[in-house]
């Protein structure tokens, strides 16, 4: 494993559209939630978001581990 491949794969992020999908919702929806309560376009955030947010962070959780196993055997 090179530097660039090691550093793309720790820079993995959940965007926008990934999280939207996982919930079942537009990417609009998402941005709407994110605002701060104040926001005139503030909006609830959608039902169920804590599971759908601890399992997407668990895949990443599992992807970075990964990533440091192969870093660890070089």
């Amino acid at each position: 494993m090179d530097f660039r491949k090691a550093t793309d794969e720790l820079l993995v992020v959940v965007s926008h559209a990934e999280l939207a999908e996982a919930l079942g919702v537009s990417i609009a929806t998402v941005r709407q939630a994110r605002l701060d309560p104040a926001a005139k376009a503030s909006r609830n955030a959608p039902d169920g978001w804590e599971a759908v947010v601890r399992r997407l962070a668990e895949k990443k959780a599992q992807h970075f581990r990964k990533l440091a196993e192969r870093l660890g055997s070089l």
